[in-house]
């Protein structure tokens, strides 16, 4: 089973059955966690709140300003949808694990990762998001349930994303945990987890450890840390400029050359927030 520490020069040991590994552990001293440099040994809960109050488009939008990443990418494609749309926006820090279900693990309790998972809780700055890569291909059962989302929540998780399937989705509905996956599958198979806290890829997006990722009915991204004190204020200004072309549309009898007025404005309020936080950089 995955140990909760970090992929820096790990001992790995792998047992290989028909459909690739079964099993894996990665043994790493306890004080090895893999944070990202820059993060801070803990973050303002004040931030996180500032950033939930808005949708993810809006924080892509924001990020695009910074131009700290290509437009085409930091977030999570089409295959991630969420379980549960009428949710508000999920933000938290990234705890990883790899998923199998195809055949069962050669030996080990397969739900002892949960314990690893949840201890790992105390080495993020802020509350986790549980993400899950499922390397079963094609997927053969659900990653979760309600139990397993229970037990995340309980330790304070804000939600769960995996590449592959999730079930007891009514009951996860009704603890209030936002949930992202490819799609339901009613059974759980042979699940087992084979590794904590290693980059994995889901949603065409590699997510390491740690990462501060926002989600909500409009998909997943990552908020980088370096500028994430920042983009809520960013989303107030681009609200504010996208309000004067919306403004101007819902009024009475708008016209094109008024509507090439408010873009301009619009636009100029975007191009003076983008100088400025690039300044920074």
């Amino acid at each position: 089973m995955g140990g909760c520490c970090a992929p820096f020069r790990p001992t790995i040991k792998v047992r290989w059955g028909p459909n690739g590994p079964d099993s894996a552990s990665l043994l790493l001293p306890s004080n090895s966690s893999r944070l990202p440099s820059a993060m801070p040994t803990s973050f303002d809960p004040r931030l996180l709140d500032a950033l939930a109050k808005y949708d993810t488009p809006t924080i892509c939008n924001a990020i695009e300003l910074f131009d700290v990443v290509p437009r085409n990418a930091g977030y999570m494609n089409d295959s991630i949808k969420a379980c549960f749309p009428h949710l508000p926006p999920m933000v938290g820090f990234a705890v990883t694990s790899t998923f199998r279900s195809m055949s069962p693990p050669r030996s080990g309790d397969v739900y002892a990762s949960m314990s690893q998972q949840v201890e790992a809780y105390a080495n993020l700055p802020g509350p986790a998001v549980m993400v899950y890569q499922d390397l079963d291909v094609p997927i053969v059962s659900a990653t979760f349930g309600e139990v397993m989302c229970s037990v995340y929540q309980s330790f304070g998780a804000r939600g769960i994303i995996t590449s592959g399937a999730g079930r007891d989705l009514e009951q996860v509905e009704k603890i209030k945990f936002p949930a992202f996956t490819t799609g339901t599958i009613c059974s759980h198979g042979y699940c087992h987890t084979l590794a904590v806290n290693v980059p994995v890829t889901v949603g065409g997006l590699t997510v390491y450890p740690a990462d501060l990722l926002h989600g909500d009915l409009n998909g997943v991204t990552r908020i980088p840390l370096e500028i994430a004190s920042e983009v809520p204020q960013v989303c107030e200004e681009l609200a504010a400029a996208e309000k004067i072309v919306l403004d101007y549309v819902r009024g009475v009898n708008p016209t094109a050359a008024g509507l090439a007025d408010a873009r301009k404005a619009c636009g100029d309020m975007m191009n003076a927030t983008s100088a400025r936080v690039r300044r920074k950089r």
